[in-house]
């Protein structure tokens, strides 16, 4: 699938929970037709203990469908 945009462009978000701000793309995933833009969609994941570290929470952004973004003019 070939995409309008590519790592690095500055976007504004068009549906969902975060609809109307912007952000830059992290990461494009043209196999799968998403995007992951910097701040948008931040879902929270727990990590388990490894080694001497103890278990904790991080925030991660995932990935949205590339047709829910539309590139915007830097």
């Amino acid at each position: 699938m070939k995409l309008h945009i590519k790592k690095g462009d500055k976007v504004k978000v068009l549906t969902g929970k975060d609809k109307g701000k912007s952000g830059v793309i992290l990461r494009a995933l043209p196999k799968e037709g998403k995007v992951v833009v910097e701040g948008i969609a931040v879902a929270k994941r727990h990590l388990r203990k490894q080694g001497g570290q103890s278990g904790h929470i991080v925030e991660r952004p995932m990935p949205i469908d590339a047709s829910n973004v539309a590139k915007i003019e830097k």
